[in-house]
């Protein structure tokens, strides 16, 4: 079904962690749909990029592809068993959780990359997923946010426990008019519901965020599961969140990156705009672990990154600045994430780009990563090192998820030639 990692690989770099990692893993992006689609419409399509045609045949075995004859990529793994294109990828401790527009979430075991269990079929397609402490939360089509939670002590490991809103947080609102916001014409909802698909989610400090295509970024308190914010964000569609160094982003496909922060028990207010190019949805957004850097994905192939200047007194981002703007992709860059100073960039054209960020946050082509079969929808990188490198997961259109050993890029052919002999492709 897959290929293997090296035997010797593996006993090096074993995997001793957790259950669940104290830390949360969030997706690095989602997708909004081509056209004003309501919860109830599957619309597979990043706004304003066109329509993807699934391939008929998913190849269990994808090629080495060399980039500049400097050293190949190679694909340890092809996982298949989704019954939709994977939609979202989340660390979760020992286990790698892929979701997919299938409805279903499947859980890899890791090391080895056996399939462990599966959950959350029949509860409307997973947009999202979001990892914290010993629980799992996944963003639906149906505009609801479901939580599991996980255990080893039961037979049933990842158990829906709730889902939000709650109906305590309801039954609280309900009777009062104000508590009522208009979502569509002779159409009202409460504030606490999203009107459509909830296309990301975000973790910070004790709190989830969740972005939507009905435009709104809510906020959850992870401690009662109380929606306890709605911001009315962009003109558009929200199609990615991320949080970092007490500042939350939000992209969208009105082109804009936004900044909320929050001072004290204050309510998030807008920190900053973050412009992209005129007219082209910005489809994925992540930050540097410091909080200085910024990059966004737009659906025209570009990257874009901006530099955060820190005010005197609070130590927190004031103003921003264009650094860079990168043709990265030929087509719609759909998702990105960050491991140390190496970006990767997942796109429409079924490929995976892979940089390194350099002086004053330009960001230099290190190589490209082919193999999907069909656009590259979702991105997560292992924070473990491994062979003087990382593992990279991908999920596409091509209802795959793979895995691939990214090197650090090294001027030293030698270095790079030990590295690849510590991964043998079966």
């Amino acid at each position: 079904m897959f290929h293997q990692i090296s035997s010797t690989l593996l006993e090096n770099k074993r995997l001793s962690i957790p259950l669940l990692s104290a830390s949360a893993t969030s997706p690095t992006s989602s997708i909004s749909s081509n056209s004003r689609s309501t919860s109830n419409e599957v619309d597979e399509s990043p706004r304003d990029s066109g329509h993807f045609e699934l391939q008929d045949h998913v190849k269990c075995r994808s090629p080495c592809v060399p980039f500049s004859g400097s050293f190949s990529y190679r694909s340890l793994a092809v996982l298949s068993g989704h019954v939709g294109s994977v939609s979202c990828l989340a660390l979760c401790g020992e286990f790698i959780l892929s979701a997919s527009q299938g409805k279903d979430i499947i859980v890899w075991q890791q090391p080895d990359l056996r399939p462990f269990t599966k959950f959350g079929q029949g509860d409307g397609s997973v947009k999202a997923l979001v990892t914290v402490g010993n629980k799992v939360f996944t963003a639906h089509q149906d505009s609801r946010i479901r939580v599991w939670k996980v255990s080893r002590r039961s037979e049933n490991v990842f158990r829906l426990v709730d889902t939000l809103p709650t109906t305590k947080d309801y039954l609280g609102k309900f009777m009062k008019q104000s508590n009522y916001v208009q979502t569509r014409r002779h159409h009202k909802r409460l504030w606490i519901e999203h009107a459509d698909s909830i296309s990301c989610l975000a973790f910070y400090n004790g709190l989830i965020y969740s972005g939507s295509w009905d435009k709104t970024l809510k906020v959850w308190r992870i401690s009662d599961l109380k929606c306890i914010e709605s911001i009315k964000a962009h003109d558009d569609a929200i199609n990615g969140l991320v949080a970092g160094n007490g500042i939350v982003y939000s992209a969208s496909a009105d082109g804009k990156i936004k900044a909320w922060g929050k001072e004290g028990k204050s309510s998030h207010c807008l920190k900053g705009i973050l412009e992209g190019h005129k007219d082209v949805s910005l489809n994925s957004v992540i930050v540097s672990e410091d909080g200085r850097w910024v990059y966004g994905g737009g659906s025209d192939g570009f990257v874009m990154g901006w530099q955060g200047s820190c005010g005197d007194v609070q130590n927190q981002i004031e103003s921003w600045k264009l650094v860079c703007e990168t043709k990265a992709h030929q087509m719609a860059v759909l998702s990105m994430c960050l491991m140390g100073e190496m970006l990767c960039s997942g796109s429409a054209d079924k490929s995976i780009g892979i940089w390194k960020r350099e002086a004053f946050g330009k960001l230099c082509k290190v190589g490209i990563i082919s193999g999907h079969e069909g656009p590259v929808k979702c991105l997560q990188a292992s924070p473990n090192t491994v062979g003087g490198g990382f593992m990279l997961y991908s999920g596409g259109l091509d209802k795959s998820l793979r895995v691939w050993w990214v090197p650090k890029p090294s001027n030293n052919r030698a270095e790079e030639t030990t590295e690849e002999k510590s991964i043998i492709l079966c």
